[in-house]
């Protein structure tokens, strides 16, 4: 099934005319037909155009063969709702943006199209990328395919799920606080976080904007890497982004990871922890050791105070950011009588629960006598956070950790208890507070039930390239990575 291919595999197949990207896209297409009215990966997707694009990256291909600027050409993938695609439904998965469709392309989206990438399909998600579950979305929950009766994270949990049931070749998500990482862990395969600035957020509908970033879904860290070289770089219309020299990181998938030292922060092995899961981290620690790694305990001693300062930057950021969806200028509209009914009325029909509980959190810490008591002492927190990996950083090459405290949780679960759900993410958050960059790989597999256990790696601050080096070793020396879905 070509569908089941990895991008390197598929671009072989390609170069050598041994299947076309029509046959690849139908293939995907065909899958979301079997198995999407399970999974609920979709919100919506456009077949024939799909076609048309791959009819397009096909005649490409006859007419120049492989060219090394279009590493893409052919592969479709799919596409969160949360970033811009032109002439396609934008709804960031709320009833608020109402029949929007997007007039341009985000950034990357520009990126993926000039290295010849088929984009379609619009993946669900939080609403407005807030949650750990894909429960919070105005168009229905997204189901884990190894586990229909399970969430499969969050926000970015269809970018996470398509790709695990095989129903595109790659996929787009967001990481505000864990949003890749978390669901790519849940559901088997690979989510990759870069640095603050490394891609371009042009495009992207904010959720926090000093903590967003975008990222790739892959089927193994090779793929994962060709992404984030495709879409990395500076862009002049995002003004936090960073110019820095993309390298390729391909190039950095040697294999040889002999005298990198990897740091194990005691406070993630704590309380809380799953057993299955720390079995499964302390196995992959040993492998690192077996492949020449050195294992450095390391402190990162202000970690406690990660969640309490994310959900303080990020709800005022949002606060902030989803003061444009009034009714006024586009998306859904219900009238009222003067212009604050009609705010308060369409706000309050368009937003669902978690998003109305963000933004009310939000405005209450950036509120006049509670602005130095909450947003000003978290930002100063985040410094501190910041501060300790960089520190940790001066004596070693990476971080290791688990990417969540458990495996998947059933749906519903934990939707009555935020706090709860907020926690899912815990091993994550610290990373989009100090701006560095994170990668989670499988490393195995719980019992009962047979669910997927990630295993998270943290970069210094534009360190893709020891990071992605250190992913692929592991990857290369494991088969988790290889198990599939009978789905």
């Amino acid at each position: 099934m070509l569908n089941q291919l990895t991008i390197s595999e598929l671009t072989a197949k390609l170069a050598s005319r041994d299947v076309s990207a029509r046959e690849i896209t139908q293939s995907c297409l065909d899958q979301i037909a079997r198995v999407d009215g399970k999974i609920h990966a979709f919100i919506s997707y456009d077949a024939a155009d799909a076609l048309a694009q791959a009819d397009a990256a096909d005649q490409l291909l006859s007419a120049k063969g492989r060219d090394a600027s279009r590493p893409l050409l052919g592969i479709p993938i799919a596409i969160k709702d949360v970033l811009a695609v032109k002439n396609q439904p934008l709804n960031c998965a709320s009833k608020i943006l109402g029949k929007f469709t997007s007039t341009y392309d985000a950034t990357v989206i520009e990126k993926l199209k000039a290295a010849g990438a088929i984009v379609f399909g619009r993946l669900n998600m939080d609403e407005f990328a807030m949650g750990s579950s894909t429960e919070n979305s105005a168009f229905g929950a997204t189901c884990n395919p190894w586990d229909i009766t399970r969430i499969p994270g969050g926000s970015s949990g269809g970018s996470a799920a398509a790709v695990a049931a095989n129903e595109c070749i790659a996929s787009l998500g967001t990481d505000t606080g864990g949003s890749i990482r978390q669901p790519a862990a849940l559901c088997g395969c690979v989510g990759l976080k870069p640095t603050y600035g490394r891609i371009s957020r042009y495009g992207l509908v904010a959720y926090a904007s000093s903590l967003d970033q975008i990222g790739p879904f892959t089927k193994n860290v090779a793929d994962a890497a060709t992404l984030l070289g495709v879409m990395s770089g500076h862009d002049l219309r995002d003004s936090t982004s960073i110019p820095q020299p993309v390298p390729d990181y391909t190039k950095a998938l040697t294999g040889d990871i002999r005298g990198l030292k990897l740091g194990l922060p005691k406070e993630y092995m704590v309380g809380g922890l799953d057993p299955e899961v720390k079995a499964a981290v302390d196995v992959a620690v040993k492998k690192y050791e077996e492949l020449g790694a050195e294992i450095v305990e390391i402190s990162l001693p202000h970690t406690d105070y990660a969640i309490a300062t994310y959900y303080i930057i990020a709800t005022a950021e949002a606060s902030t950011n989803l003061a444009r969806f009034d009714g006024i200028r586009y998306g859904a509209r219900v009238d009222g009588a003067d212009p604050a009914e009609l705010y308060s009325k369409t706000r309050g029909a368009g937003f669902g629960a978690e998003v109305k509980r963000r933004i009310i959190l939000g405005t209450y810490v950036l509120s006049s006598g509670y602005y130095d008591a909450y947003y000003l002492r978290a930002q100063k927190v985040r410094t501190l956070i910041r501060q300790d990996f960089l520190k940790a950083f001066e004596t070693v090459d990476a971080i290791i950790t688990p990417t969540t405290p458990t495996a998947a949780f059933k749906i519903g679960e934990k939707s009555d208890d935020p706090l709860q759900m907020y926690l899912s993410d815990i091993f994550t958050i610290s990373c989009n507070l100090a701006g560095i960059c994170g990668v989670s790989l499988p490393c195995g597999f719980t019992q009962n039930p047979k669910l997927p256990i990630g295993l998270q790696l943290l970069g210094k601050p534009f360190g893709e390239e020891t990071m992605l080096r250190l992913a692929h070793a592991y990857e290369q020396n494991t088969a988790w990575h290889q198990q599939r879905i009978a789905i």
